[in-house]
């Protein structure tokens, strides 16, 4: 059994900064190809010392795409610029995501819509243009390879799918969708031979999270007291979780949300949010 993605092509979404960064940069480090995308263009160069309009900059497996890819046309445009740089795409990691506080009981607040634009539709969209282009790249197979994977899509949730925290409905509404998301389309890309999981995470030293702390310092003791283990985890833990699902060693994986939290949805932790 392999873990191995070395000589893969992988598209990370949201690889500027937090945990996006983290898995670009693993899968990087661990042999894959990897095309960084986000919609801070300026970070990603400044991040991977790479120019997007270069193939000359930065190391030779990395190339970055900037642009918001709540835009069709962007979405098309980065499968476009992954195929030039490295020919194919195998695995996509669906890392773009946020995070916000609302008031649920605001009618006036878009939170919900902000959120289901920027964490749902953009993975769904680009997962359906991933996958069309994975069945494509399997198409001539001889009979001897019938049974070879064509790829692999992983995506970022949260265990605040299954928690209740009024401050956090719509990142919960958002992760839900998330979750079903990845159900469904594993179903209906199974037999292309196409695997489909998802990484729900709880309280992870993101960017976002390490803000919060900063200004809240309650914040990290409410975290530490409702997980198990104890403490927060690391970018890098979430990044070899997506490994694992993305690798041939959980070539009998689909449609499954694989919790990194630390056992923190084991309890019933009502008053510690799920960040």
């Amino acid at each position: 059994m392999s873990f191995s993605i070395a000589g893969k092509t992988a598209i990370v979404t949201g690889a500027a900064n937090g945990i996006g960064l983290s898995i670009a940069r693993h899968f990087a480090d661990n042999g894959a190809n990897v095309m960084c995308a986000d919609m801070d263009e300026a970070r990603l160069v400044d991040e991977w010392g790479a120019n997007p309009d270069s193939d000359e900059d930065g190391p030779s497996n990395i190339r970055v795409f900037g642009g918001d890819l709540r835009e069709k046309l962007t979405i098309a445009n980065l499968l476009s610029a992954t195929l030039d740089a490295f020919e194919r795409i195998d695995i996509l990691v669906n890392a773009s995501r946020q995070v916000m506080l609302a008031d649920p009981l605001d009618p006036d607040d878009n939170a919900v819509q902000m959120l289901l634009d920027q964490n749902l539709m953009t993975s769904l969209r680009l997962s359906q243009l991933v996958a069309k282009r994975m069945v494509r790249q399997g198409e001539g197979l001889d009979e001897d390879h019938q049974d070879v994977p064509l790829g692999t899509i992983v995506n970022l949730s949260s265990i605040a799918a299954s928690r209740t925290q009024p401050g956090l409905m719509a990142y919960s509404i958002a992760s839900a969708a998330v979750d079903q998301m990845t159900r469904s389309l594993a179903v209906a890309l199974a037999p292309n031979r196409i695997r489909v999981n998802a990484v729900a995470f709880g309280s992870v030293m993101s960017a976002s999270l390490r803000d919060t702390i900063r200004d809240a310092s309650e914040t990290r003791e409410d975290i530490l007291e409702g997980t198990p283990l104890g403490r927060i985890a690391s970018a890098k833990e979430v990044a070899e979780a997506a490994q694992f699902l993305s690798s041939e060693g959980a070539g009998f994986m689909t449609g499954h949300i694989l919790t990194v939290d630390g056992g923190r949805s084991l309890l019933d932790a009502v008053g510690n949010p799920a960040h």
